[in-house]
């Protein structure tokens, strides 16, 4: 790949990744119950799933699954009942438990998984995969392998800037607002419904995107 690729790559990618969406929230969430160990295994699980979604780009899986209406739409059914447990646990959650949790230490762990699973449940990543990957990958060129680990780094270091910087200052917040007192509490509370209140949005909209799928599948 050219560095002019590269750059266009990069800002498609850029643009991508500061769009609020399943990625983003996760991250934050686990930030602000969290703190900044959980909110960093969150962004691991995040990359981790984008180059599983570059594999199954470059194996034509994605291509697959859209030509499978079925099982793109039982996909997005999956994420959207996903994030929507996710966001109803958040809702529910009072600061002093989360943070009794945390103690225990295998939030990482599970940050870092459940992030993998909600990326690889994001419908958003599987249409990058279909709509741009093949206008930067060229095997004609050869060094295929090489092509898509350029693509690979320059879309986890995005990620990495972008989340890794809101989970800097999600987890200053949460720091911050995390004092003994009532008001400290109701602070961290109201954080907590706003965050599960965006996990549920976005699992209202995956929801209506497999409405919107399955209705297109059935006219066809």
């Amino acid at each position: 790949m050219t560095a002019a690729e590269l750059t266009l790559y990069f800002a498609l990618v850029l643009g991508i990744v500061l769009i609020p969406g399943m990625d983003m929230a996760f991250v934050v969430g686990h930030s602000l119950t969290g703190g900044l160990r959980a909110g960093l295994a969150a962004l691991g699980g995040v990359v981790a799933g984008a180059f599983c979604h570059l594999a199954m780009g470059a194996m034509g899986l994605a291509l697959l699954l859209q030509a499978l209406p079925g099982a793109f739409t039982t996909m997005l059914v999956a994420g959207a009942i996903y994030l929507g447990w996710l966001g109803w646990g958040l809702m529910r959650a009072e600061p002093g438990a989360t943070q009794a949790q945390l103690a225990d230490g295998p939030r990482a762990h599970s940050a870092f998984f459940g992030a993998m699973l909600t990326n690889l449940l994001n419908p958003k990543a599987y249409l990058f995969s279909l709509a741009v990957l093949p206008q930067f990958v060229h095997p004609e060129r050869g060094g295929l392998a090489l092509q898509l680990g350029a693509i690979g780094i320059v879309t986890a270091a995005t990620q990495i800037g972008v989340y890794g910087g809101l989970a800097w200052l999600a987890a200053g917040g949460r720091r911050r607002l995390g004092t003994a007192d009532a008001a400290g509490l109701r602070r961290q509370r109201l954080l907590l419904r706003a965050v599960g209140l965006l996990l549920w949005v976005t699992a209202l909209y995956t929801a209506w995107q497999a409405w919107h799928q399955a209705g297109m599948a059935s006219m066809g």
